[in-house]
């Protein structure tokens, strides 16, 4: 039985068994055991949760990993959430170590911030607290109308790098593009080692949008307002006097590396790795440097698509990745990946929070730019 005297229970909302492996990790742990549950899909794939023990007046921490079906991973999560509220639980906490829709955390053009309709289903749902990891953008925080605890992966990585990492000490920490320079710079501190950025490489980042509510448009007359309503078709003379300054148009330069990396190990940082075409293009960039060896440091591995044949194919020789998402399949597919177990952290946060202890201890000597 999972403990019921310790009055808190830990459940898994995914469906697939890859996907729990994380959850049996965290509860062996704690030394409970996983919460008696059915997750499964309906043949017209809706949701469907059934809880198999009581829960009443329990402090219920829910842990769900995202698979590459990210969209029923939510909903697993939202049913899961609701179900516990109405069998009468406490507390239901979220334990989401790869926060989902996390990108889409500002505005772009005419869409919606996705995250921040994410973090209200959540609450509707009846979750009242959340455990994550490395979100993405760190304001997402203030999307919620419940506490958030946002740990950090960097100590694991650090770790890996010292102890797994030959002569690590010849290495330099670099920053695929200069807003992940933050990140980078923090590793470099700890690790003791330089620092390099590679600016002018092809991205899409959220400042470069063709849109008039993140630039100033690029023609000198604009049409201006004069109040009134024309009929449909006729077009609206240009206000007398108005005229806007003229930008010129963002044109990327030259790809650049801003740092020595020649003779030296390059360990690129990131949160995320999905796409990796940025980071394969970024590690050609770097051999032709003179890096004579190069890796990928990042939290959550998404890896989706054709991303480790891309991996095992580029100029990369080792991408290491946390545990927070699950990527078994792509390891078999390319060796090249590793994987840091981060079960303690979170298990010693679920713990901490069934006890009303502080938090500050996994926070030691971490910064908001970790």
């Amino acid at each position: 039985m999972n403990i019921a005297k310790s009055g808190y229970r830990v459940f898994s909302a995914n469906s697939s068994a890859a996907c729990t492996e994380l959850a049996k990790k965290i509860t062996e742990r704690l030394g409970v055991e996983l919460g008696k549950s059915v997750v499964f899909q309906e043949s017209n794939r809706e949701t469907r949760v059934d809880v198999k023990e009581s829960v009443r007046g329990q402090t219920i921490f829910i842990i769900q990993t995202i698979p590459r079906d990210v969209n029923t991973a939510i909903m697993e999560l939202l049913v899961m959430a609701y179900a516990l509220k109405t069998s009468c639980a406490k507390n239901i906490i979220g334990v989401i170590p790869y926060f989902p829709y996390s990108k889409q955390c500002k505005m772009r053009k005419r869409g919606s911030i996705v995250s921040k309709l994410l973090a209200s289903m959540l609450a509707k749902a009846g979750i009242t607290h959340i455990i994550t990891m490395d979100l993405h953008q760190k304001e997402i925080q203030g999307f919620f109308s419940f506490p958030v605890d946002n740990l950090r992966a960097s100590p694991f990585l650090i770790q890996y790098i010292q102890e797994e990492i030959p002569d690590y000490r010849n290495a330099i920490i670099v920053a695929k593009s200069p807003s992940a320079a933050k990140r980078a710079q923090s590793y470099a501190e700890r690790l003791r080692l330089g620092l390099a950025v590679i600016h002018g490489e092809a991205q899409c980042s959220e400042s470069d949008m063709a849109d008039g509510r993140h630039s100033p448009p690029c023609v000198r007359n604009t049409t201006g307002h004069t109040g009134l309503e024309l009929p449909p078709g006729k077009q609206q003379a240009p206000f007398p006097g108005i005229e806007l300054p003229m930008m010129m148009a963002k044109e990327k330069p030259p790809i650049t590396v801003v740092g020595d990396v020649g003779g030296r190990i390059a360990i690129i940082v990131d949160d995320i790795i999905d796409d990796v075409g940025d980071f394969v293009a970024a590690a050609e960039i770097l051999k032709e440097r003179g890096a004579y060896k190069i890796y990928i440091m990042a939290t959550h591995g998404l890896l989706s698509a054709d991303a480790p044949r891309l991996i095992e194919e580029s100029a990369i020789d080792e991408v290491v990745v946390t545990n927070t998402v699950p990527h078994e399949v792509q390891k078999l597919q390319c060796p090249k990946i590793k994987t840091v177990d981060v079960s303690m952290i979170l298990a010693e946060a679920i713990r901490r929070i069934h006890n009303g202890e502080s938090m500050a201890y996994l926070f030691r000597n971490i910064t908001t730019d970790d």
